[in-house]
């Protein structure tokens, strides 16, 4: 293992967690097989693993900082954790290419509605039995496309509680690593009984992402909320672009698509 590359991917996937709410594992799956030639199942699954500290690093700052509705991530991570069952299940039996164009526009089209609606918000209103039963929903759509597709969760779980649910976008980041600790915790537990989580150097990368998260988490409390709305808008462009294009590329191939983060995005 090139321990020194692990560390850097590390602290940079750290970054991108706290800053964006994500759970960086888009950086670390693509650096595992690239940097340290892992199977795209094994980097997956220990990126999952990876995940965990840097998100709990994360989380902590936002909610040190009062960036965090916590009831908002109970219900939608009442659907998440069961909708990335479904849609590791649905992976065998859905043909895949259609289905990530038609996301990649849903995609561009939210980029869109982030950079020209109203991000800051006065919060949502008070939690009635009909918005909880929408954000599990979100919290199942959410969880069915990161099984199908394989990217992180948080690309889907900000945009849809700042534009479904009036959420300030900061507000949104911080409830979305609060839905991802969860969700990761799970799937790791998963992947590590079928053999498919690495545990070193997942620990490698996550330690070293800790600070970085932590450091970015705070920066992200400090911008404006229509920077952070510009730049997560900005990452929601260039994940639905190569979305596309693999999707697209599969359609005129006729083949099934990758079906890791790895391959994705």
């Amino acid at each position: 293992m090139p321990w020194v590359r692990v560390a850097v991917v590390g602290s940079a996937a750290g970054f991108a967690s706290g800053l964006f709410g994500i759970g960086g594992g888009v950086i670390i799956v693509a650096a595992l097989v690239l940097v340290a030639k892992f199977p795209h199942k094994l980097a997956t699954g220990t990126s999952l693993a990876a995940i965990l500290p840097i998100c709990l690093s994360g989380l902590a700052g936002y909610a040190t900082g009062g960036e965090v509705d916590w009831s908002a991530a109970a219900w939608v991570s009442l659907g998440a954790i069961p909708g990335a069952i479904i849609g590791t299940r649905l992976l065998v039996t859905i043909r895949t290419p259609l289905l990530q164009v038609v996301f990649a526009a849903a995609m561009i089209v939210g980029a869109i509605r982030l950079l020209f609606e109203d991000v800051a918000g006065d919060g949502r209103p008070d939690m009635t039995a009909r918005m909880a039963v929408a954000m599990i929903l979100v919290g199942l759509a959410s969880g069915i496309l990161a099984g199908l597709l394989g990217i992180g969760g948080g690309i889907v779980i900000v945009p849809a509680l700042t534009l479904l649910f009036g959420v300030p976008h900061v507000l949104a980041k911080g409830t979305s690593l609060a839905i991802v600790v969860p969700t990761a915790l799970m799937g790791t537990v998963r992947n590590r009984q079928a053999g498919l989580a690495a545990l070193r150097p997942a620990a490698a990368v996550g330690v070293a992402g800790i600070a970085a998260a932590a450091v970015a988490s705070k920066v992200s409390l400090g911008m404006s909320p229509r920077v952070s709305a510009v730049l997560f808008a900005g990452l929601l462009c260039v994940a639905a672009v190569r979305l596309a294009r693999t999707g697209i590329q599969g359609l005129r191939n006729g083949e099934s698509l990758p079906r890791t983060e790895a391959e994705v995005l």
